[in-house]
């Protein structure tokens, strides 16, 4: 599997890492089984996917405690990811609100040191950035964490160029982290992703089966789970699902013939729109982990690419 450099760094990770929100947070309330999940994490580092996303927003605060258990005596085989900077108001409806005040972030990230049980982080996104503080401000202040030890290095998620831009002038902006998938595909139309590639800045890919729907195995609400945050997601509805097949079936037919499954010819898609570009799907089994990163030396051949490039869109907002 090819590894990508995070910006203005010599720290390299493998292209196919493990989002581990899903452990915790937004999905299958009632199936959460925190050995299950530290086993998927740990065979996730012994199989080469070294980079480990998680996020203070995450339970909240369960998963960082949960990939920080996990994470005992596999410190130095990981890039260590967690986001800050998205504070919950509700868990039972994820309603959240956006906190870039320096002062805030200063103390979530002691927070969440102290929850991984770590001295420092690889790699700390700001989340989101919040639009009543400048994002100059909120940077400086995680700059000013990174020159203290406590940071590696900064990434963004769901970041414009502009904002990119203008982070990356107060200090190296390491990685950008947004959704990209065959049905998500916002980063490359708005230009993020080429941006990413000029700059030098890792751009990782979460939600690359759009959260779950891309593995083919959702055909109706009926296939989530009875207690799920997808419920909620306009593009989960009965309507949109059944929409959105066509784009499924179509996906099916290039994995059909190429001999893979749906979800790691999903995978190679995001891999292949760029070298500066990883995913980190999420899962908490070791079936489909394996299945994920066996997708970073999947090849696309140039007719599948252009059969991809010519999906629909997807019917529902994200």
């Amino acid at each position: 599997m090819r590894r990508i450099q995070l910006g203005g760094s010599q720290r390299t990770f493998a292209a196919v890492g493990l989002g581990c929100m899903g452990m915790s947070w937004g999905y299958d309330e009632l199936g959460r089984d925190e050995s299950e999940s530290i086993g998927v994490i740990r065979h996730a580092v012994d199989i080469g996917a070294d980079l480990i996303d998680t996020a203070d927003q995450y339970g909240p605060f369960t998963n960082e405690e949960l990939v920080g258990k996990a994470l005992r005596g596999y410190r130095d085989k990981v890039l260590l990811a967690t986001k800050g900077g998205l504070v919950v108001d509700d868990p039972a409806t994820y309603r959240s609100h956006r906190d870039g005040r320096p002062e805030y972030l200063r103390a979530a990230v002691d927070a969440s040191l102290r929850r991984l049980g770590v001295d420092h982080v690889d790699l700390y996104q700001l989340h989101r950035i919040d639009p009543d503080v400048p994002v100059e401000e909120s940077w400086g202040a995680l700059a000013e964490l990174v020159k203290e030890g406590k940071l590696g290095a900064l990434g963004l998620s769901e970041a414009s160029v502009e904002e990119i831009g203008r982070a990356h002038a107060v200090h190296p902006v390491a990685s950008v982290q947004s959704e990209l998938s065959l049905w998500s595909r916002n980063a490359l139309t708005d230009g993020v992703v080429e941006y990413c590639g000029r700059e030098g800045i890792a751009f990782i890919a979460f939600a690359p089966l759009g959260r779950g729907f891309l593995s083919g195995l959702i055909s109706s609400p009926k296939d989530l789970p009875q207690v799920d945050g997808r419920h909620r997601i306009p593009r989960f509805q009965p309507e949109a699902i059944q929409a959105n097949q066509a784009i499924v079936d179509r996906v099916r037919a290039v994995a059909d013939a190429l001999g893979a499954t749906v979800a790691q010819v999903a995978i190679a898609w995001v891999l292949a729109q760029g070298d500066h570009v990883g995913v980190i799907p999420g899962t908490k089994t070791r079936r489909y982990l394996e299945d994920n990163v066996a997708a970073g030396s999947l090849t696309l051949p140039p007719q599948a690419l252009t059969d991809l490039a010519a999906l629909p869109e997807a019917v529902g907002a994200r």
